[in-house]
């Protein structure tokens, strides 16, 4: 469903951060520091869809302290959680144009949501710029802590013993759980409920008290429920184990279908239109502060992965992340009006 991507680690350098934001081909971007240029002035805002206390909180949080030091301007993260994240990008659509308000998006709302939604309150060419990718990582299969399930292939056989009568959750329709869980019932030909939840915290909430079969998240997601002994993670979405839960299994090596891997990540993003000379600042700024021992550790506390791209690597991966999310919401023949 994806395909892999660079370990996270303590040894990227410089010039490789800084070349994943397109920094050494632009010349835009040998403009002075952010504090000689005069940029921002003024306080940022990043706006994020996300719920405090989760993985993709986390590293807006830690990213917005980094800056705000290089700025000498507050930094701060406006959570604007729920409605498929339109809630966080109505704010944003309606914030500030002059670079100092900064959406996070999932890769869902550039990549799925154009094929998902008939009616879409944006429009991913004319409304955003994206600047730098922050994070992928892959989905685990989580349980209750005393879930009958002890391997994917358990939960698996249920589902076709019960066509119908399990459930599993996600924080919205065509997420990436969403989506995930589709194509894990199409790739099994099991048939299993959806059942939506305002956000992440409750999700996994749910998933812990036994009301859900199972739901895919994260290290970061569903890491503080795992951690507390709340969940158990069967097996990971992954072409490979991953680092830090190597005593996890793949999907593939616990009875699940070979080559079932489900990955999400989160890009910052800008108004179309502003200024090189912003945007160039934004990319340079946001790469050095990607490059502190801070941000490394919150990274790997959420098992993130870097994912440096140019911003023309970037336009590729996202055109083949649109072909990827089209096809299973068309085979699953899954709308929202």
């Amino acid at each position: 469903m994806t395909h892999p991507f660079p370990s996270l680690s303590a040894a990227w350098t410089r010039r490789r951060l800084m070349a994943a934001a397109g920094l050494l081909a632009a010349p835009a971007l040998h403009a002075q520091p952010a504090g000689g240029s005069g940029f921002p002035g003024k306080p940022v805002r990043i706006i994020t869809p996300f719920p405090v206390g989760g993985g993709p909180d986390g590293t807006a949080r830690v990213l917005a302290d980094r800056l705000s030091r290089t700025w000498n301007q507050p930094v701060l993260v406006d959570n604007r959680p729920g409605g498929n994240g339109f809630i966080a990008i109505e704010a944003f659509k309606r914030g500030a144009k002059d670079g100092t308000d900064i959406i996070q998006l999932d890769n869902v709302h550039l990549a799925a949501y154009p094929a998902l939604f008939k009616k879409l309150p944006y429009d991913v060419n004319a409304d955003f710029d994206p600047l730098v990718p922050l994070f992928r990582t892959y989905f685990f299969i989580t349980v209750a802590a005393n879930s009958p399930y002890k391997t994917a292939g358990d939960l698996i056989a249920d589902a076709r013993a019960r066509p119908g009568q399990l459930n599993y959750g996600s924080w919205s329709i065509g997420n990436p759980v969403h989506l995930g869980s589709e194509l894990l019932a199409a790739q099994t030909g099991t048939q299993m409920q959806h059942v939506v939840y305002k956000e992440t915290t409750q999700l996994y909430t749910a998933v812990a008290n036994g009301e859900l079969s199972f739901a895919l998240g994260t290290s970061g997601t569903a890491g503080p429920l795992f951690r507390a002994g709340k969940v158990r993670l069967l097996a990971v979405a992954a072409p490979r184990r991953v680092a830090g839960f190597e005593s996890v299994p793949t999907v593939a090596e616990s009875g699940g279908p070979a080559n079932f891997v489900v990955s999400g990540g989160n890009v910052l993003a800008v108004p179309r239109g502003l200024p090189s000379s912003v945007t160039g600042t934004l990319r340079r700024d946001i790469a050095q502060a990607l490059d502190t021992p801070a941000v490394h550790e919150k990274y790997a506390s959420f098992g993130y992965e870097s994912f440096p791209q140019t911003p023309q690597q970037f336009a590729a991966f996202l055109q083949d992340e649109q072909k990827r999310f089209g096809d299973v919401i068309r085979n699953a023949r899954i709308a929202v009006d």
